[in-house]
């Protein structure tokens, strides 16, 4: 008797429906940028003060990432990604009801909400697309897919600087009243109510597309119910989330002090939403163009080495930032946004290749790392406070790009090692 060789479902289509939810998590989260500024500027909050505006966001994935894989093994994928979506346009209907009652805290609270959602969409989109394939290719697919979370990244700070950044409080001689005030608060809810319609759009989406996308996975090895709690049993794991606790603080405090340090006179003393729209193009897109590049790059360079190349680079435009100032500093910390571009890709599919632990329970844990976006920022934003400059506060991303450093060289050092799903190889 011939047996039968298994058909593998075709992951093209798939792999599309799965990317656009990454183009929707960066363009979301890239909108904190120029929002930072604008709850500065309404509210009267010191720079520390607004950079809780990130912490809100970035603590989520602290709070919800392990509970995350914990649902991802119980919902499966397609499920697990339209729970988080549900979870998201409700977090922006949130918005609009703390700005009526004018509650700075109760914008966090509504940001906390949505992001929670973002966490569970990552823990799921992020191995999905890792898996839609040959595993030997995971690390080009995520990164490709990373390219398009850059993509929205990029016309976040761009689109939101138009609406946040121009009226109401930051009108030329604009004085700050009740008026001007209400006007910039109404702006913050058009932003979000906008934001949160194109979520429950992307939710449709899916929900038409979820038979495809669990036929394109169904051919693959199911996990179970597993312990969100595993993962921290295996050493890769949690270096893994090590290295994205620091990735993402380095990323987001950048992201965050770079509109303050192009309109201030240390920078271009450009006008904020000018500045904005220099992050958007300049930071953000610098990143979907690596993510593109290093999509190429990865067919041909060994991953370990590629990001130990970025990690280093990275380093010395942070250590330049902090030791220079006007069109130098500014342009080298834009710059940095290029050699960011493959890092966290690449460190997640790094991980799960070599994570002993389920890759729902590895997810968890590595996305769990992304609270380094909550914990970072609010320490160089006293640092600015401290000092009154911008350029000291580099030195807290200058700090977690040395710890990359030394993840991507042990990552180069070692080959992958066999898991309980089967991956395996030798780099």
């Amino acid at each position: 008797m011939t047996i039968q060789p298994v058909r593998r479902q075709p992951t093209g289509l798939a792999f599309a429906y799965v990317t656009s939810l990454f183009f929707a998590w960066g363009f979301v989260t890239a909108l904190i940028d120029p929002l930072i500024q604008a709850v500065k500027r309404v509210f009267d909050l010191s720079t520390a003060e607004a950079m809780l505006t990130a912490s809100a966001w970035f603590i989520a994935y602290g709070v919800a990432s392990i509970p995350a894989g914990w649902v991802l093994s119980k919902l499966g994928y397609s499920r697990a990604i339209i729970a988080a979506l549900v979870a998201m346009v409700l977090g922006c209907l949130l918005v609009p009801v703390a700005t009526i009652v004018d509650v700075y805290a109760l914008v966090l609270a509504s940001l906390f909400v949505i992001a929670s959602g973002v966490t569970l969409l990552q823990v799921a989109a992020n191995p999905l697309s890792a898996s839609l394939g040959e595993p030997r290719t995971a690390h080009l697919r995520l990164t490709f897919s990373q390219a398009f979370n850059s993509l929205g990244a990029t016309l976040g700070p761009v689109i939101g600087s138009t609406i946040l950044l121009t009226g109401g409080v930051f009108a030329a001689d604009a004085v700050i009243s009740p008026a001007t005030r209400g006007e910039s608060l109404r702006s913050i809810d058009f932003a979000f109510l906008a934001v949160g319609s194109f979520f429950a759009l992307v939710a449709v989406f899916i929900w038409t597309a979820r038979k495809r996308i669990e036929a394109s996975v169904a051919d693959r090895p199911h996990e179970g119910v597993v312990s969100p709690l595993a993962a921290f049993r295996s050493g890769w794991a949690v270096f893994g989330a090590t290295a994205i606790f620091f990735y993402v603080g380095a990323e987001v405090t950048i992201g965050a002090l770079l509109i303050p340090f192009i309109s201030s006179a240390e920078g271009l003393g450009l006008a904020p939403h000018e500045a904005g729209h220099m992050v958007g193009w300049y930071y953000w897109g610098a990143a979907m163009i690596g993510r593109f590049v290093g999509s190429a790059l990865l067919t041909r360079i060994p991953a370990g080495y590629l990001l130990s190349a970025c990690t280093m680079i990275a380093a010395a435009l942070a250590l330049l930032v902090t030791q220079t100032d006007g069109a130098t500093a500014a342009y080298a910390a834009l710059a940095i946004g290029f050699f960011n571009s493959i890092m966290f890709p690449t460190i997640f599919s790094l991980t799960l290749e070599r994570s002993s632990a389920s890759a729902s329970a590895t997810s968890g844990l590595l996305v769990f790392g992304i609270i380094g976006g909550a914990i970072l920022p609010p320490i160089a934003g006293a640092i600015a406070d401290a000092t009154d400059a911008v350029t000291p506060a580099f030195f807290v991303p200058l700090a977690g790009y040395v710890v990359l450093i030394v993840f991507a060289l042990a990552c180069a050092r070692a080959n992958r090692t066999p898991s309980d799903r089967g991956q395996v190889v030798a780099d």
